[in-house]
């Protein structure tokens, strides 16, 4: 059975590296490319690229429909079809134009790969962001157990997402020189913290109570103090596994190395919430938690600009379109409440919406 086409081979490999170095795409943009390309050749039995045909980009989105997903064993959802669907369309108008492919591939052969308007509707509805409230989160803290140096680690670890909000990436690469416990802030640095596009900011502690900052601070006098860690060694680091007693691999203490990725965070939140009885929230669902604070706790514009930046967003319409949704409940007590209208204060909200607008304008410029 053909397992590969060396000319695909060749021209992937051009096309991944003009990705990754030319339109400078992150490394998981540029998997989720090759993971499309592989479907299709699959499909495709590893037939040469050059002998692609409009009727093979319908046949194969027939194909792609059909599938299913190898967790759940539910049909692929339409935003899983739009993205790779939309890879393909891109890698096919951009063979078209290279040499030794121009004569053999029309560049408006690519848009049969594109969903129906409706499968497309359904594709990019939002939907409600699925978060924590603080309660659940201080709840699964509370019942963590911290007899160990691990637990204590994962105990803090969960504390500490809550508290700054920081993306599980981030997480994994900070140093202790990164976070002040003093004036109570955490530099996410880029030249060090994997952020995401690689920007560097300032995130002051979220007010979610006492208890949580107190947590994460005993963390950090711990590793300072009782294990003699220094500004360069990790906030948070990867669990050293030995040959133990019984001649088998155990988890027995830390070692002075981050983790590699962000994968054992995952797992710590998953192990945590489910040994709390409540149902997985991945660690970016707390970003959707604080933004839903933050709605509530900020009193004018100033405040929630603040809090936007907090997260490290530069635009507040960040904030409102990848996080602001307010979930079905909020909602009905918000028209509830405003049967009885309050009047505005602290604040001139028409500042607010100008720089909205202005955002919103600038969107515009760059599309």
């Amino acid at each position: 059975m053909k397992t590969h086409n060396a000319n695909n081979e060749r021209i992937k490999r051009r096309y991944l590296t003009f990705l990754k170095d030319a339109k400078r795409q992150s490394e998981s943009s540029v998997d989720a490319m090759a993971k499309a390309l592989n479907r299709f050749e699959v499909y495709n039995k590893y037939r040469d690229f050059k002998a692609f045909h409009y009727e093979q980009a319908i046949a194969f989105k027939r194909h792609l429909a059909e599938q299913r997903n190898q967790q759940t064993g539910e049909k692929l959802s339409k935003s899983t079809l739009r993205s790779t669907l939309a890879n393909l369309k891109k890698f096919f108008q951009w063979l078209s134009e290279q040499p030794s492919y121009k004569s053999k591939i029309k560049y408006c052969n690519a848009e049969y790969f594109n969903l129906s308007d409706k499968e497309m509707r359904v594709a990019t509805a939002r939907r409600e962001q699925k978060a924590p409230t603080l309660e659940q989160v201080k709840h699964v803290i509370s019942v963590m157990p911290k007899d160990t140096e691990i637990e204590c680690r994962n105990r803090a670890l969960i504390a500490f997402t809550i508290l700054t909000g920081a993306r599980d990436s981030a997480i994994a690469s900070m140093k202790l020189k990164h976070v002040d416990m003093v004036e109570k802030y955490v530099h996410q640095d880029a030249r060090e913290v994997h952020t995401k596009f690689s920007k560097s900011f300032v995130t002051h502690f979220f007010p979610v109570g006492d208890e949580i900052p107190e947590i994460v601070a005993d963390w950090v006098t711990y590793l300072r103090d009782e294990k003699l860690w220094g500004n360069d060694d990790p906030l948070f680091p990867a669990t050293l596994v030995e040959v133990g007693a019984k001649h088998q691999f155990e988890a027995i203490g830390l070692k002075r190395n981050h983790w590699s990725n962000a994968t054992p965070i995952r797992m710590i939140f998953h192990d945590a919430f489910e040994s709390a009885g409540q149902p997985y929230f991945n660690p970016h669902s707390f970003r959707n938690t604080l933004v839903q604070l933050g709605e509530r706790l900020c009193q004018n514009p100033e405040q929630f600009k603040s809090w936007s930046q907090n997260l490290g967003h530069e635009k507040v319409l960040t904030t409102f379109f990848s996080y602001g949704e307010v979930s079905t409940q909020r909602q009905g007590e918000i028209i509830r409440e405003l049967a009885n209208p309050q009047p505005i204060q602290n604040g001139d909200w028409s500042k607010f919406i100008q720089t909205v607008a202005q955002d919103v304008k600038k969107l515009e410029r760059r599309d």
